[in-house]
């Protein structure tokens, strides 16, 4: 069984994006680790990439931020070894198949494997492209977790079936960004996936207050905030642990 599983198992997923390097590892393993403590479920961690084609202003700073302190893969690599001594829920790298192909894909993902990272976001991999990244995951036991977007329409049950760990609802059309208001069909889309697989769902973009996650809760999984929590961080440096903790413990279920 995937661990990511897990963390589903005790109500509605509350899961934290975070930038690896921002504004830097010091500051990152604070941040998780705040997270944890105030309930957040399982952590996805930002790899950062030159080009975040999904990302919205907020986060692709974020990435600038990053990268600008010559933050490296392998740099994130030992920063998650380091996590994995006491931080023990499920953890998948968010990041591009760009940075997947350039460290080189089977070294990257047995990488994987051996820190402990329970699955790997690829939001430029389409569906149909899968094939170069799934049979190295499933050698090395990383979940390749699919997203399914407002424009998936009848490729959602198909997607769904060969799903793994958990399934990526995007929530509306565009990039990464707080929303003030979220007005997709969430709840088709949640019934056809319901109709073909039971691994969970999660929601994710534009979500960023308590009124708005509740909402998605009532509908998924779990729930996945990135923005309203890198623009914490980008407010408050390297003082942004106690803020983003106080953060997720408002918007856990």
């Amino acid at each position: 069984m995937s661990k990511i599983k897990s963390a589903f198992e005790n109500g509605k997923a509350f899961i934290p994006f975070i930038t690896c390097g921002d504004p830097d590892l010091e500051t990152t393993s604070k941040v998780v680790r705040a997270a944890v403590e105030n309930g957040a479920d399982l952590i996805e961690l930002g790899i950062p990439f030159s080009d975040p084609t999904a990302e919205g202003p907020v986060i692709q700073e974020a990435n600038i931020r990053a990268l600008a302190g010559g933050i490296t893969t392998d740099d994130i690599f030992a920063f998650v070894r380091e996590l994995r001594k006491d931080v023990t829920i499920p953890l998948v790298f968010m990041t591009y198949a760009n940075v997947v192909f350039s460290y080189g894909a089977e070294k990257f993902i047995a990488t994987c494997n051996e820190i402990g990272i329970d699955g790997l976001i690829l939001p430029d991999l389409p569906f149909e492209e899968k094939e170069e990244f799934q049979p190295l995951c499933e050698k090395y036991n990383v979940d390749l977790i699919s997203l399914i977007a407002p424009t998936s329409h009848q490729r959602i049950a198909m997607i769904a079936k060969e799903a793994q760990g958990f399934l990526y609802i995007v929530s509306s059309l565009g990039v990464t960004g707080v929303r003030s208001e979220i007005t997709t069909d969430l709840q088709s889309i949640v019934d056809i996936v319901r109709q073909n697989t039971d691994i969970p769902c999660a929601i994710g973009f534009g979500i960023s207050t308590p009124e708005q996650a509740k909402k998605m809760y009532s509908y998924a999984d779990g729930v996945i905030v990135g923005s309203a929590i890198v623009k914490l961080i980008a407010q408050y440096g390297k003082a942004s642990a106690e803020p983003v903790g106080d953060y997720v413990k408002k918007m856990k279920m």
